[in-house]
């Protein structure tokens, strides 16, 4: 069983904002992302426990030009193949495993959009002539639930990660 996260980077408001803000002294930065998803390995159907794996998102913040520049990022994250947040779901062909994927170690707090009962992540990073980069790291926790009538098969789902600042 394995998770494969894919990400995307949306850019633009940062600069359009500083534009606004401080025409005369334009700062700038960059930024990626990067995302290893959680990987569950081989599911017992008959283990009484929930299968626990971590993964890790990472936003990365280089300075270009000008000033100091103070980055406010918001991350959002599909559902993915399911397409809701209540439980995504790997497949192996027709087959189905569910999982979700939680910002917390107790798994209250579904990673998703704002919608369907989950939630957005955030970082500040500042970056400038003499911090020419900053980075932030989070962790995602996964969870599979315990006894789900599962076929043998290597099961995946792709969870697209955007962060926008």
């Amino acid at each position: 069983m394995r998770s494969r996260i894919r990400n995307r980077l949306r850019h633009g408001l940062l600069a359009m904002a500083l534009c606004v803000a401080a025409p005369a002294a334009f700062a700038a930065a960059t930024c990626t992302v990067s995302a290893v998803g959680p990987a569950f390995g081989v599911y017992n159907p008959l283990n009484p426990a929930p299968t626990l794996s971590n993964g890790s998102v990472t936003a990365t913040c280089n300075y270009v030009s000008g000033g100091a520049t103070t980055v406010t990022m918001v991350s959002s994250y599909s559902a993915g193949s399911s397409g809701s947040y209540a439980s995504r779901t790997m497949l192996s062909g027709v087959n189905r495993l569910n999982y979700n994927l939680y910002f917390d170690a107790a798994f209250t707090q579904i990673r998703g959009d704002g919608t369907g009962g989950s939630q957005t992540g955030g970082a500040t990073l500042t970056v400038s002539s003499s911090s020419r980069t900053a980075s932030a790291t989070s962790t995602i926790y996964g969870r599979m639930p315990a006894a789900q009538n599962a076929v043998p098969g290597s099961y995946a789902d792709t969870i697209v990660v955007t962060i926008t600042y």
